[in-house]
């Protein structure tokens, strides 16, 4: 099971994603600074260590710097996330989940059709 994190971990993780499961903390800094996060070392350096504790990164030292390699897939992380959603918010039902999503308009019609050629392809 995939545990929880907060927002600030997901960004620090999206970060590790986006280098295709590995950074070193000070490409992670940069990525911060760049998008405008002006996030202090050391609350950066606890929340890494958070994401250590909870099973999601395992850090390897490479000389005297820290490389982050994601445990977790981000797909993975994604499914998980969904599951839970479904679960606690729709009792299991990802039938409510997109009905609530195209009640709120948050599905376009180009969505649809391609949830609807995807659900086909599975059929078959």
């Amino acid at each position: 099971m995939v545990p929880q994190i907060s927002d600030s971990e997901l960004e620090l993780m999206k970060i590790i994603w986006a280098e295709d499961g590995k950074a070193m903390y000070a490409v992670i800094m940069d990525r911060l600074a760049a998008a405008g996060k002006g996030w202090q070392k050391n609350t950066v350096i606890t929340l890494l260590s958070r994401l250590v504790e909870k099973g999601l990164l395992k850090t390897t030292k490479v000389g005297r710097r820290n490389e982050y390699t994601a445990l977790v897939k981000q797909a993975e992380y994604q499914a998980a996330q969904t599951r839970t959603l479904v679960n606690k918010l729709y009792a299991g039902s990802a039938k409510g989940l997109v009905a609530a999503l195209i009640q709120q308009e948050a599905l376009t019609a180009e969505d649809y059709e391609e949830l609807k050629q995807f659900w086909e392809r599975e059929d078959t």
